[in-house]
């Protein structure tokens, strides 16, 4: 999920402090009101948004790996000379493609 804080501060270098009630403000580090330029914000949450979703094949893989005993499955291997671990971490990558 996007932040739209992050956002704000990437197309607005000067904000430091940000409140969410309606209209949005922001400020700078003096205090003083910084101008939000809503279209850019919104050009930068459709860019974060997209690089967000580009990488959802990695936060899958990332789970499946992480439920993976990993050093048990190369210590095993290494012992009885399989490829548990390999056919593993394949099938994940399978299972969720780079895009």
């Amino acid at each position: 999920m996007v932040d739209k804080d992050l956002a704000i501060r990437n197309t607005h270098s000067t904000v430091t402090t940000i409140s969410h009630s309606s209209p949005l403000k922001a400020w700078d580090e003096k205090g003083n009101t910084v101008v939000l330029n809503q279209s850019l914000i919104s050009a930068e949450v459709t860019r974060l948004q997209a690089v967000y979703d580009s990488q959802e094949y990695a936060r899958k893989r990332k789970a499946k790996y992480d439920a993976l005993n990993q050093f048990e499955l190369i210590s095993d291997d290494s012992i009885n000379g399989t490829t548990t671990h390999k056919d593993a971490i394949l099938a994940i990558k399978s299972e969720f493609p780079k895009p």
